[in-house]
């Protein structure tokens, strides 16, 4: 029964690579090989579940893993000892290997890795087979599951497809802008090969979030929601932190249970917890006074991916933004610590601007000083541009 339905995954594989422009058909045929994959999978775990499962067998299931496990280190000490394919195994999980052509062409990777897999298939006992997938050039093998890299899967495949299993670009925890310019970053690393292009491209995305000119849209998060009676007391989950908001105006305003809630992240005063910056989209629209938290999206979300990939080839992310400009503007943002008695409208900084420079302190009525401008240790040292309204 296994071996029908991993021949019939195979087969609907390999339709699909005859179908490439029918972006629809190759959904649907990508739909049923992930079925007949996961119904492959229960088959396994069936065995294995003395809890849940009716007819348990741990041994089946124990055998299962040690046979494939033998197998598997069987296949990568064949890879490492024969020295006419000069390859080495640099990651091997489960079932499967990434082989390491250390200065090889795209051809020469294709003809050997055909060698390769018709010699571990005749070490093995049928139906076990080793199967050639792909080649990638170039690849960044990050950790255990994550990894990226330009795909081919044939030897005439003359453009490359971006794939990337594991890591934040096809994840849906973040915010589209993170995946965005994580992906941009990784194929300019891969088509360029020159990292101060990287550079360029990250510190001008840092700039335009701290400028505000970055869309609410790609700096909006969409968590799920799971219902009220899903979290435990006192959860600090931003979906529910909304949705308790929400159903204080009106109770009819509660999400449906699985629905994915927006929110943005703003700034408020120092010490404020980070669940008590959580806003609706159309609320920072609205109010004036509410304004994106760039310092958060930066340091937090953006940088923190592109530091766990480019620190592989010794590249500090956060040295990148350190070296921007800090850019500092005078605007009128109301304490978000809590919600505002009905009838007041914030801060009395909503209704009177400053006379103090923002640079050097001093009195101006020019909104920054720059007869004393270059007197500013900080307009030295630090390089600070300042605006005022």
């Amino acid at each position: 029964m296994l071996e029908e339905i991993l021949s019939t995954r195979i087969m609907v594989k390999q339709s699909m690579k005859s179908y490439r422009q029918d972006k629809a058909l190759m959904r649907l045929l990508d739909a049923r090989q992930l079925g007949l994959k996961l119904i492959a999978n229960v088959t396994f775990g069936y065995t294995s579940a003395n809890y849940s499962g009716r007819m348990p067998s741990v041994e089946v299931g124990d055998s299962i893993v040690h046979k494939a496990r033998e197998t598997l280190e069987r296949a990568i000490k064949l890879v490492n000892d024969t020295k006419k394919w000069g390859a080495r195994v640099v990651y091997g999980d489960t079932d499967s290997m990434f082989v390491l052509l250390k200065g090889a062409t795209k051809e020469q990777a294709f003809k050997i890795g055909h060698e390769i897999a018709e010699a571990v298939t005749a070490t093995n006992p049928k139906p076990v087979k080793l199967k050639f997938e792909k080649v990638y050039l170039p690849c960044v093998l990050q950790t255990k599951k994550r990894y990226v890299g330009y795909m081919y899967e044939s030897l005439d495949q003359k453009e490359p497809v971006f794939d990337a299993k594991g890591i934040e670009t096809v994840r849906r925890d973040g915010c589209p802008a993170v995946s965005k310019i994580l992906e941009r970053s990784i194929k300019l690393l891969f088509e360029t090969r020159d990292i101060s292009q990287v550079k360029q491209f990250v510190q001008r995305q840092c700039v335009k979030v701290l400028d505000g000119r970055a869309s609410m849209q790609d700096l909006t998060f969409a968590k799920e929601y799971r219902g009220s009676g899903s979290y435990r007391p006192g959860a600090c989950v931003p979906a529910l932190e909304l949705t308790r908001r929400m159903m204080a105006y009106d109770r009819r305003l509660e999400p449906r249970v699985g629905e994915r809630v927006p929110y943005v992240i703003v700034y408020g005063m120092p010490g404020v917890p980070l669940i008590q910056l959580v806003r609706r989209p159309m609320e920072v629209l609205l109010d004036p006074s509410l304004r994106l938290n760039a310092t958060y999206y930066i340091t937090k979300q953006i940088l923190p991916p592109l530091g766990r990939l480019f620190q592989l080839i010794g590249v500090d992310v956060f040295g990148w933004y350190q070296e921007l400009p800090r850019i500092q503007k005078a605007s009128c943002s109301s304490a978000v610590g809590g919600e505002e008695p009905a009838g007041r409208k914030g801060t009395i900084s909503q209704y009177f601007t400053t006379l103090h420079c923002p640079v050097c302190d001093e009195l101006t009525q020019l909104g920054v000083n720059y007869k004393s401008s270059y007197r500013c240790k900080h307009m030295e040292v630090n390089n600070v541009h300042a605006s005022a309204g």
